[in-house]
């Protein structure tokens, strides 16, 4: 009997000591604009090793692009009642709804990568991330370097309802106007893909404006202008092409001299860097409003330390 009884009591206590664990157990909700993307897989990976490290659970979900099914997303995690809430936005016009819904439920929320469009964030709410315009600046004054402050340049956008997308040209427009015989001939977005991107440059070699120069808001898009521009017989060494986030196989371009230029984007330390802010938000810590992970500048002469 006394057997049976310590053994109970045992049983009990490791019950009632894994029940709290569960209890404790910290969950956030992971909702990413899509997950066949090339840079956002480095930022959800790090966003997963991260999470890992501090023992957390993620539940990550892929808006496939579609906002509405994003905020889906964010209502099922409230409703779930997670610890915090990353959000990687479809289209950032959208956040101040993203925003409200969280604050309501009184759940942290970090938004990665892309820059909310809420006036102020309020406490609770943080964006880890980086000032797009230094990337579209540090692109533009390679390329101008590189064409020699004149000549025709396309511009390949990103989707128009991303204020990164908006921020780089802005910024890459702003350093072509001081270079008054740079002209901005064709300037359309290819929505970050590489095969719109391919079409794209296509159409614009058969309208028959001489082009010097291809400043591209991601790497993604620029290796699309370079498979167009090896399609069509000409060597994209002999053009000034540029992207930006220096993924793995736009530091391929800019090893073998196809990309001139590219901007390093930090994905690991936005992934790293969200989940340690929920993580510090979870806790009750004040977390600045904006997070920033600086971009850096990638050429060949610099290129090889960036290949890890």
């Amino acid at each position: 009997m006394k057997t049976r009884l310590l053994m109970t009591a045992a049983l009990v206590a490791l019950s009632v000591s894994g029940m709290a664990r569960s209890a404790s157990a910290t969950t956030i909700g992971i909702t990413m604009d899509k997950f066949d993307d090339n840079f956002l897989t480095s930022v959800r990976n790090a966003m997963d090793a991260e999470a890992k490290a501090n023992g957390v659970t993620v539940q990550a979900e892929d808006a496939n692009d579609d906002t509405s099914k994003q905020i889906s997303q964010i209502q099922n995690f409230i409703a779930q009642k997670v610890d915090a809430i990353i959000v990687n936005p479809v289209d950032t016009s959208a956040t101040p709804k993203m925003t409200q819904l969280a604050v309501a439920a009184k759940i942290p929320l970090v938004y990665v990568n892309r820059k909310p469009e809420d006036k102020t964030l309020p406490a609770g709410v943080s964006f880890v991330g980086s000032n797009e315009k230094a990337a579209g600046t540090y692109e533009g004054e390679e390329i101008a370097k590189c064409m020699k402050n004149k000549g025709n340049v396309v511009i390949m956008q990103g989707q128009l309802s991303n204020n990164g997308a908006l921020d780089r040209t802005a910024a890459f427009e702003a350093v072509a106007a001081k270079s008054p015989d740079i002209k901005i001939v064709q300037k359309q977005t290819a929505e970050w893909d590489r095969n719109k991107a391919l079409d794209l440059m296509n159409n614009w070699i058969t309208s028959g404006d001489k082009i010097g120069g291809v400043a591209a808001n991601n790497d993604e898009m620029a290796i699309g202008a370079i498979l167009a521009l090896k399609q069509a017989g000409i060597d994209p060494k002999t053009l000034c092409i540029g992207g930006i986030d220096a993924t793995a196989d736009g530091l391929a371009e800019v090893a073998n001299g196809n990309l001139y230029v590219t901007v390093f984007q930090n994905a690991k330390g936005q992934g790293k860097g969200a989940v340690d802010a929920a993580l510090s938000l979870i806790k009750g810590d004040k977390v600045p409003s904006f997070v920033d992970v600086p971009f850096e500048k990638v050429t060949k002469d610099n290129y090889k330390s960036y290949m890890q």
